[in-house]
């Protein structure tokens, strides 16, 4: 067997050699156990049973994320990725590799945006020893999608609305439009698939009426949807997105719920005002007669009489008017 091939199967098997801490085998059993590992683990590989992965540390500034990552990178900071920064700290490494390809002479991020932010800020800041562990793939860019997908679905720190425009790109460049293919691909449910869809359909106005990208939710598209749908209510959500927007840059920071509250009371007509209490009464000298009405609204009182009515049906209806106004 050549020394190439020695190389290999040591770098392969090289912890097989070691003994258990229980007892110290004879050697004859000593070398055909190892024998016996060496042969089952060469047929592991040869059969695809073990999958072999390049793990690497590198430094993160020969790094760069896919342009379509499904994180925005800008909006990472120290104070959203202290729990990451700090954990890596006190363990003294990365425990989990970043997803990588290569990329000329770097590598290019398809998954731990994160992670290369954390360790980019601990080398910044006087932890140089940390390098960047990656995971050299071989992927297309759809798999890269996916991946990605995978990785981030659950977590609560990648917005709806981040992981909905990555849908939106991702659906018009592999899967040519169809959301049930797309759905497929994710193994996702197509309604599903198409709330977030949805939610990447949000007119510009409304999604900077928001003082961050990462305040919009899923839930928000279903809440506008029918008031953007009708030219009438639509008007009126776009006036107050816009008014929203001039708002959050005066500095009035509102968080998601007060927002989305502002956008859906905008498009309800305000309530019409109660109409104010009348008083009216009528006086007359007889029942056969016309008389004279009295309305009172707040502090104002009007007398109206019918352009007939008599002078002395009229002079007595007013005697009563002016009889009551004296009781009162």
């Amino acid at each position: 067997m050549s020394k190439k091939h020695d190389a290999l199967y040591n770098d392969v098997l090289g912890n097989l050699d070691t003994p258990t801490p229980s007892s110290e085998p004879s050697p004859e059993v000593a070398r055909g156990s190892r024998f016996l590992k060496r042969s089952t683990t060469i047929a592991d590989h040869v059969t695809g049973e073990i999958e072999e992965k390049t793990l690497r540390w590198v430094d993160p500034a020969d790094c760069v994320m896919w342009d379509r990552h499904n994180r925005a990178y800008n909006l990472l900071t120290e104070e959203n990725c202290r729990d990451l920064i700090d954990g890596i700290r006190a363990q003294g490494r990365q425990e989990f590799p970043a997803i990588v390809r290569r990329k000329g002479d770097g590598y290019e991020v398809i998954c731990g945006a994160r992670r290369h932010f954390a360790v980019s800020w601990l080398r910044a800041n006087n932890y140089t020893q940390f390098k960047y562990l990656v995971d050299v793939r071989e992927v297309t860019d759809e798999e890269a999608f996916r991946l990605a997908d995978i990785e981030n679905r659950d977590r609560e720190d990648i917005s709806d609305y981040e992981r909905a425009i990555d849908y939106a790109d991702a659906i018009k460049r592999y899967y040519g439009g169809k959301q049930k293919a797309m759905a497929a691909r994710l193994e996702v449910s197509p309604p599903w698939l198409s709330r977030y869809l949805a939610l990447a359909e949000l007119p510009e106005d409304v999604v900077k009426a928001f003082s961050s990208i990462r305040d919009i939710k899923e839930r928000h598209a279903r809440d506008l949807k029918p008031l953007l749908a009708r030219p009438e209510t639509a008007q009126l959500v776009m006036e107050e997105a816009r008014a929203l927007f001039r708002d959050q840059g005066r500095g009035t920071m509102l968080d998601g719920f007060e927002v989305i509250k502002r956008l859906k009371s905008a498009a309800r007509p305000a309530p019409a005002p109660k109409p104010r209490a009348v008083d009216a009464r009528v006086f007359r000298r007889s029942t056969s007669d016309k008389g004279v009405t009295m309305r009172k609204k707040g502090r104002m009182v009007t007398l109206e009489f019918d352009a007939d009515i008599s002078n002395d049906a009229l002079r007595v209806a007013l005697d009563r008017v002016l009889e009551d106004r004296t009781k009162s």
